[in-house]
């Protein structure tokens, strides 16, 4: 039986390797020239940038961790996280509530009254269920902390009213912190938050798309790049998936496309249908890379919730996760900034957001600008899902029509969920184990 996989990012080469590994059939149809989608690297002027965003490895799932560690084999360094969030022009410690401590006194005096506030009126059943996401926010960490961090942090990677997000996607993810760790990070008593991520590994060479050719390599003769998947036909016994010139024939079908570019493939889909995913939400990311010249800070990465100076929401440091990403005496800064069709960042050249992001970070002295010696913009438009108070019944609606005719959808956008690299390679687990 002959299954076919569109798309080669990392749900889409994981599928392949582990469906081949039960001795099925797989196909995989790429558009692009080379397989990687959100998880490519790329290497200029001797520099290594993770174009998709900035990737590290680490899960609190020990068999994806577990499969990770064991396809990149040698070619995997350690590091121990230090991350901050730049406040006040502070280098505050990350988790925001592990690093209370370090704020301006009155700051944190009102994060950890604000916190217990909160924590009282919730023990005493004060406090309604949060109706969204920016409700949750206040009622899991109180006003101090979500004025000062959250709600500006997530209202710029988000780029979308926060009461117009869903909350029921982070329950679980980000946990209420301990009352006794917000305590002690208010007297300066060292705590960790996020201690799964407190070690992560990272490819030597390669950049993160390093795993991804890992995971690929024992399948590359059953993926065919530039193949642009233009239409899907049913057929009685199968599937014909065509680029407009070539036919592939196939028994199954999985699809780990967006939603939005698989219905262009459709001559025809149930109005509902179209509707649904013609309403979902989500963000696009531009990717500026910057090779310096000498050293860098000495973080892993760096939040940057203040809405003054850098449209980056989040910059990493390459060359600290792996020295072989960037020439001999030199450093690199990955900064991150999320936008939409349409809006300020979208109608900038690239030339333009590159320009403007050295500017910001020389003038909130992360970076010297005369040590900058390459610099790089690269955008993709499906970065990150968006929780929209509608996102249940779409996807509902949605789901339920790909299942009906027997059309797989696995992976970040396809599913249409907030994924990181763990939770796709565990989607295709469960998946391929449920077959």
């Amino acid at each position: 039986m002959k299954t076919v996989i569109i798309g080669g990012g990392l749900a889409g080469v994981t599928l392949a390797h582990l469906l081949s590994k039960e001795g099925e059939e797989v196909l995989v149809l790429e558009k692009d020239s080379s397989i990687g989608g959100l998880c490519k690297s790329i290497t200029t002027d001797g520099f290594t940038f993770d174009i998709g965003g900035s990737h590290i490895i680490f899960s609190r799932d020990q068999e994806v961790l577990s499969f990770m560690h064991q396809v990149l084999k040698e070619n995997r360094g350690e590091r121990k996280r230090d991350t901050k969030i730049f406040y006040k022009n502070r280098y505050i410690k990350y988790p925001f509530e592990n690093g209370l401590y370090e704020l301006p006194k009155e700051d944190c005096y009102t994060c950890l009254n604000e916190f217990i506030k909160t924590l009282i009126a919730l023990e005493k059943g004060e406090l309604k269920d949060p109706e969204n996401f920016r409700d949750w926010i206040y009622h899991t960490f109180g006003k101090g902390i979500a004025e000062a961090y959250l709600v500006p942090y997530n209202e710029k990677i988000w780029n979308y009213p926060l009461n117009q997000i869903s909350a029921h996607w982070v329950e679980g993810r980000v946990p209420r912190p301990p009352v006794e760790d917000i305590i002690k990070a208010a007297v300066g008593v060292e705590t960790e938050g996020y201690a799964h991520q407190a070690i992560f590994s990272y490819p030597i060479t390669g950049g993160i798309e390093a795993l991804i050719e890992a995971i690929a390599r024992p399948v590359t003769d059953r993926i065919r790049t530039g193949f642009n998947v233009t239409s899907i036909q049913k057929t009685e016994d199968g599937w014909e998936v065509s680029n407009g010139t070539d036919i592939i024939r196939a028994d199954k079908l999985i699809s780990t496309l967006p939603l939005q570019i698989l219905q262009s493939c459709f001559s025809s889909l149930p109005d509902p249908v179209r509707t649904a995913i013609n309403a979902l939400k989500y963000n696009s990311i531009v990717c500026v890379g910057i090779g310096l010249n000498g050293q860098t800070l000495p973080f892993s990465w760096m939040y940057l919730p203040e809405k003054e100076g850098t449209a980056a929401n989040r910059i990493s440091f390459p060359s600290n996760f792996s020295t072989e990403v960037a020439p001999d005496g030199c450093s690199s800064i990955l900064a991150e900034i999320t936008y939409n069709a349409g809006d300020r960042i979208d109608q900038m050249s690239d030339a333009e957001i590159v320009r403007d992001t050295i500017n910001a970070l020389g003038t909130a002295k992360i970076l010297d600008p005369d040590q900058v010696r390459s610099a790089l913009a690269v955008r993709h438009r499906f970065a990150y899902v968006v929780y929209d108070l509608a996102w249940q019944q779409n996807m509902k609606i949605i789901k339920e029509h790909f299942a009906s005719v027997d059309i797989s959808l696995v992976g970040r956008f396809s599913q249409f969920e907030y994924l990181n690299m763990d939770g796709v390679i565990r989607s295709v687990m469960d998946f391929v184990r449920g077959l």
